[in-house]
């Protein structure tokens, strides 16, 4: 039976020339197909045509009509006839497992029904063929074949049975580093988290290269390779030594607002990080600030991975505070970390938060003050951490996330130049909540344009807060546009939204938007304050390291825009 169709169509370099298709087959449906999947026709040669008809034969071919053809191709006159066969479509009639193991199939989701009578997807068998063979290859088997064995056509239908011929086992022997990477080769094992004598895995491999790519003393300089010889499989990573140890200062003029006069208050910052110390991974911190006239920070932090040959990391840190006369915060804390994969990790810790307080005479002029206490929070909790940047310092695309919890026991601790009545109406012991999460992603949205969103929050849950127990915000680090530890909260979100346009590999220009939700639970204190900061900056790359400039205006519901409150701040950062 032949089915007639009248297509219109540029064909030719020089003049229109209509098409006339004569599509033949025993289908009844085969014009309906070739309406559905017709070719556009769009090329003025006749090369172009030809590639347009075989894109449209794959296209019906993969629909199950295995036979379709173009018989022949004839040009009269102003005309081109087309003869097409489509043909039946092909069904399955049944394809039974062989050899396939019932847990391989259950990854793949291989069911025989689902090959019983329904139509025959060449696409469909193919994707079937590697994620057998992507499993067999993740299982030490890089040579398996998938075949159909006792192949059968009868009546358009199709018949046979699944076999995964393996072929040898390969056994990681080693791992080899190619190029000017310091990190020592057990190092180097317990972090892509690979090891000798393991079923060569492709899996594992690109996992491995996505923990590489969080370490920032690595650069990974290509793909990774495979060399397969008896039965073995030595893998190379191509990785060079990367500047990570970092040593920066931050200046800040801001307006001193003790000050009746239009004076600067000067602030100040000195980071210290080595990493990768003698290639075994440690890491070695130090952080010191000065955040107003007499009150300053400092944190210190040991990070030991793999302890005692463990898939362990061990940390100590220490964090302390001093609010100018008033009290002294200080924050000792133990962490035990594992590997959850190659990206991301669980974190037990214990830690005890104390409070001093220098100055007791508010108190002692006010009883029923929150301003401040001494007090003692030891707390346990645990934290996760997931991420897959691009770059650990100028990521383009990827996310973070971090979210911690932790409870424990509060004390009221007596200061003996407070007035002992004066803790007659105080509970002395209360259990405490602290909850906190972080995430960012960086979104590319042109080729050298990329936007960042950040969410994250903090808060303390107890029965009774003071001042000097509440998160300090406000500057750079959290809510930029205003005084570094303008703010206190007992719990608070902030929002970041920041546009950045690269302008290098390592070198941008940007704008920012921050937007916080501010509450503070006092017992005679309660409100919630809205702020919001905008500004922008330039981050490039020199020869001393990365110098960065920031300017940012802040606003509140008492307080509007104003440039006379704009914030600077710059500096340089230096790795080595």
């Amino acid at each position: 039976m032949f089915l007639g169709l009248l297509l219109w169509c540029h064909v030719g370099q020089t003049q229109d020339r209509k098409v006339v298709v004569k599509v033949l087959s025993p289908d009844p449906d085969a014009v309906k197909i070739w309406q559905r999947l017709q070719p556009k026709f769009s090329a003025r040669d006749s090369v172009g045509l030809q590639q347009d008809l075989r894109g449209w034969l794959a296209r019906v071919q993969e629909e199950g009509y295995l036979t379709a053809s173009i018989d022949s191709m004839r040009l009269q006159k102003d005309s081109l006839w087309l003869h097409v066969y489509v043909g039946r479509p092909y069904n399955w009639a049944s394809l039974q497992n062989g050899n396939v193991g019932e847990g391989l199939l259950e990854k793949v989701g291989f069911r025989e029904k689902l090959y019983s009578g329904q139509p025959f997807r060449p696409a469909e068998f193919a994707r079937l063929q590697q994620s057998l063979l992507r499993e067999a290859e993740n299982s030490g088997f890089p040579y398996a074949a998938v075949q159909i064995d006792s192949l059968r056509l009868y009546n358009d239908s199709i018949s046979g049975v699944l076999r995964v011929v393996r072929g040898p086992l390969m056994l990681i022997d080693s791992v080899q580093i190619i190029g000017s990477s310091r990190i020592q080769l057990r190092t180097l094992y317990r972090y892509t988290q690979l090891a000798p004598g393991q079923p060569y895995s492709l899996q594992r491999i690109e996992a491995a290269m996505r923990a590489l790519g969080q370490l920032p003393f690595v650069r990974i300089t290509g793909e990774p390779q495979a060399l397969f010889a008896k039965n073995q499989a030595r893998v190379y990573f191509f990785l060079d030594e990367k500047k990570a140890n970092q040593f920066d200062g931050i200046i800040g003029f801001l307006p001193d607002p003790n000050s009746s006069e239009a004076k600067l208050l000067i602030t100040g910052e000195v980071n210290l990080q080595v990493r990768n110390l003698r290639g075994s991974g440690k890491q070695i911190g130090l952080h010191w600030r000065k955040v107003e006239r007499n009150s300053q920070l400092l944190d210190v932090e040991y990070r030991h991975p793999h302890f005692f040959n463990s898939p362990f990391e061990v940390a100590g840190l220490f964090h302390l505070y001093k609010q100018d006369t008033s009290f002294l915060n200080l924050r000792p804390r133990l962490e035990i970390a594992y590997p959850l994969s190659t990206t991301s990790r669980i974190t037990f810790f214990a830690e005890v938060v104390s409070s001093q307080l220098l100055s007791p005479e508010a108190l002692r002029q006010r009883r029923s003050d929150s301003s401040a206490i001494d007090a003692n929070f030891t707390s346990y909790g645990v934290s996760y951490g997931w991420g897959n940047l691009d770059d650990l310092y100028f990521p383009r695309r990827g996310t973070q996330a971090f979210f911690q919890g932790a409870v424990g026991n509060k004390r009221v601790q007596r200061n003996a130049r407070v007035e002992a009545s004066y803790y007659d109406t105080l509970q002395m012991k209360t259990s405490q909540l602290s909850l906190s999460g972080r995430v960012e992603r960086y979104w590319p949205v042109t080729k050298n344009g990329v936007v960042l969103t950040r969410l994250r929050a903090e808060a303390l849950v107890n029965q009774r807060l003071y001042l000097n127990e509440l998160y300090r915000l406000g500057g750079l680090a959290t809510l930029r546009g205003f005084d570094d530890y303008a703010f206190y909260a007992s719990s608070y979100a902030i929002s970041t939204l920041e546009y950045r346009q690269y302008t290098g590999q390592d070198s941008y220009v940007f704008l920012l938007y921050d937007q916080g939700y501010l509450r503070r639970d006092l017992k005679n204190e309660k409100n919630i304050q809205w702020a919001s900061g905008v500004g922008g900056g330039i981050s490039f790359s020199t020869g001393a390291g990365v110098f960065q400039l920031v300017y940012s205006v802040g606003r509140t519901s008492q307080e509007a825009f104003s440039l006379q409150r704009g914030k600077i701040h710059f500096g340089i950062t230096g790795r080595f």
